[in-house]
């Protein structure tokens, strides 16, 4: 009993901090934003252009280049209220995209610091073309 109310305030914690983190310029670190792809099944929107994509991309990375944002929201649609983290390459492009994308009504969009160079650098799986 008392490992089960330990784990959920460390779960409560752990919810606590990251929306603190979330709501702090909608920015998330690269292990932050691949913890939210793979325990919470947020999107990771990738807003690169499709040869930067096709050169290195991160695994189930969903692109929608900055230019057709606006026009593709309902391909975006299901994770209104879910939580997506949007990734570039350095992390400006995907701040524009948060900030359109959170017009747009979604209330859970951070951007991915950095981006997929910052992504590469801490050793999280990267898909490279060949």
């Amino acid at each position: 009993m008392r490992s089960k109310i330990f784990i959920g305030l460390a779960a409560l914690l752990g919810f606590a901090l990251l929306s603190q983190q979330l709501s702090a310029s909608q920015g998330v670190d690269v292990k932050l934003a691949q913890s939210m792809v793979s325990s919470q099944g947020a999107l990771l929107l990738d807003v690169r252009e499709p040869a930067e994509y096709a050169a290195i991309h991160a695994p189930n990375a969903k692109l929608i280049p900055l230019g057709e944002v606006a026009l593709r929201l309902k391909e975006l649609a299901a994770y209104k209220d879910k939580p997506v983290a949007v990734i570039c390459r350095s992390g400006r492009r995907s701040a524009k995209a948060v900030a359109l994308l959170q017009e747009a009504g979604f209330t859970q969009v951070s951007n991915v610091q950095g981006g997929i160079q910052a992504w590469e650098q801490a050793g999280l799986e990267v898909i490279k073309q060949q």
